[in-house]
């Protein structure tokens, strides 16, 4: 038996919910599928193997860079759970998509999470999560999941969502403010290579997924995304995402 989790997280937070839920997992091995170069790594997965693969919800749907290289990958039958991370709004269709690119991978969905993480673009919303009560229970979801796996079942829970969804281009480009100093980690660092390396104040609207990796790691807070915007969306959305919403494991 081997554990791997995958996991894209741009900002953290879900890389956080994957460290949380494979806490009591064997000497997991973590496959990033947000590195700006990702290649599929030459790894025999087996049905012997349990697999985390852990994406965030953007606008209600998987980001597509994370589905197309998950599509890369040779399951070969290995049991996975599915944890989608959310900015305490909704998962939506988050999970039905990882299901159809993880199945379609050759990978057997057992278990599904939807965990909530601060969202990484209005940051009103769940701030400071996953906090110390949801990295406990989500350790308790991680050691049912394990439980499952090792009792040698291979069911697997109705999972909500919409199949077949389109993907949806970005809406916010960050810019750049004068206080950029041309160190370059934000092109180095974006999971898609949308920012220019010959002029980073250049953003490809056809590549960037408003991930925000850029905007967190800035090491002098250089780049931003429309605040007015940002303001006004907070403001449509907070009646639905001030509430504390809670962790949700399907077996």
């Amino acid at each position: 038996m081997n554990c791997f989790q995958l996991i894209f997280s741009p900002t953290g937070g879900t890389e956080r919910v994957a460290k949380a839920l494979t806490e009591t997992w064997p000497e997991v091995q973590t496959i990033d599928l947000s590195a700006q170069n990702f290649t599929a790594p030459a790894i025999p997965f087996s049905a012997d193997d349990l697999v985390l693969i852990a994406m965030p919800a953007f606008e209600a749907m998987a980001p597509q860079p994370a589905l197309d290289r998950l599509a890369l990958l040779q399951g070969s039958g290995a049991r996975c759970a599915l944890a989608a991370v959310y900015g305490n709004r909704a998962v939506d269709n988050t999970l039905a998509q990882m299901e159809d690119y993880a199945r379609n991978a050759g990978f057997q969905p057992i278990a599904t999470v939807s965990a909530v993480a601060a969202h990484s673009l209005l940051p009103e919303f769940a701030v400071g999560r996953p906090d110390d009560a949801d990295c406990q229970q989500l350790a308790v979801f991680g050691k049912q999941i394990l439980e499952k796996f090792t009792s040698g079942s291979d069911t697997c829970p109705p999972i909500p969502g919409e199949h077949n969804c389109k993907a949806k281009r970005a809406g916010l480009i960050p810019t750049v403010n004068a206080n950029c100093i041309s160190c370059g980690l934000c092109a180095r660092e974006c999971p898609v290579g949308a920012i220019s390396y010959d002029n980073f104040t250049v953003t490809d609207p056809s590549k960037c997924i408003t991930c925000m990796r850029c905007v967190s790691r800035c090491p002098v807070h250089a780049r931003s995304v429309d605040a007015a915007i940002v303001a006004r969306v907070t403001d449509f959305l907070r009646a639905r995402c001030s509430d504390r919403k809670e962790n949700e494991l399907l077996l």
